[in-house]
């Protein structure tokens, strides 16, 4: 079966309708809580703590607070325009149009990243009217952007298809990525811990992505790049063969 470019464009623009639907809810929000965090964290804890790893504390918590944004979002997009067509039944036409697998997730995936990487631009628009920002590696922030953006839209379809209701929906993104997230050098850098505490910190993957992302602006991170690229890699694929098993049995899809 040939590439159903009209089917994906479909998908992708009904989806990126409904974002512009609730303008203020998908942008306005997330920049006045980002301004609430440089009021907190930057006044609060910036007045004690000056630098870290010679980078000013309000700037060194910039890209923790687009990773922050980015996996909620990411996350929040893609697993509601997935689950909404499986609470309204509509899911079934979708499985029924003369569409891939691949298509559909190119479709609701790549409309969910769009999303989530536009919010992570016009949140590093608003961190540099408090902070002054510096971008070393502009090509590999943008890479890493697009890239995470793209693996938790896979994440959050995955738990758009597993969850079985609205309460499901919310209970990974709230109650797991969200502490991982600032358990994982957001707001600090994970050098400052204890030693064992440091090594347990290693085990969060979120660590890798954060440090990846943070390395692009200042050349600094709690891990080299080539460990940060390879696990958020391994996280994309991962997704991607998840999201390759549920197609192939019809997982929570077609019962």
């Amino acid at each position: 079966m040939s590439f159903n470019g009209y089917g994906v464009w479909a998908i992708y623009r009904f989806e990126m309708a409904r974002a512009l639907r609730t303008l203020w809810q998908s942008l306005v929000t997330p920049v006045i809580t980002t301004s609430l965090y440089f009021v907190v964290f930057g006044g609060a804890i910036g007045s004690r703590m000056t630098e870290v790893d010679g980078v000013p504390y309000g700037a060194f918590i910039v890209p923790g607070l687009i990773m922050l944004s980015l996996f909620t979002q990411s996350i929040f997009n893609a697993s509601f325009g997935i689950y909404f067509p499986k609470f309204t039944g509509t899911i079934y036409e979708i499985l029924s149009a003369p569409v891939s697998p691949l298509e559909i997730v190119l479709a609701y995936v790549g409309a969910a990243a769009t999303k989530s990487a536009v919010l992570g631009l016009i949140i590093l628009a608003t961190a540099a009217c408090f902070v002054p920002l510096q971008i070393l590696h502009p090509l590999w922030m943008l890479a890493f952007l697009i890239l995470i953006s793209t693996t938790f839209a896979l994440f959050g379809f995955i738990i758009g298809i597993w969850a079985q209701s609205f309460e499901q929906l919310q209970f990974i993104p709230m109650l797991i990525v969200t502490p991982l997230t600032f358990l994982g050098g957001a707001f600090y850098s994970i050098e400052m811990l204890p030693a064992a505490w440091r090594t347990v910190a290693l085990f969060n993957p979120v660590v890798y992505l954060i440090s990846g992302f943070r390395w692009a602006f200042y050349g600094v991170g709690d891990v080299s790049l080539g460990i940060s690229l390879t696990a958020t890699l391994g996280f994309f694929f991962a997704c991607l063969l998840a999201v390759g098993w549920i197609f192939r049995t019809g997982y929570r899809l077609k019962n």
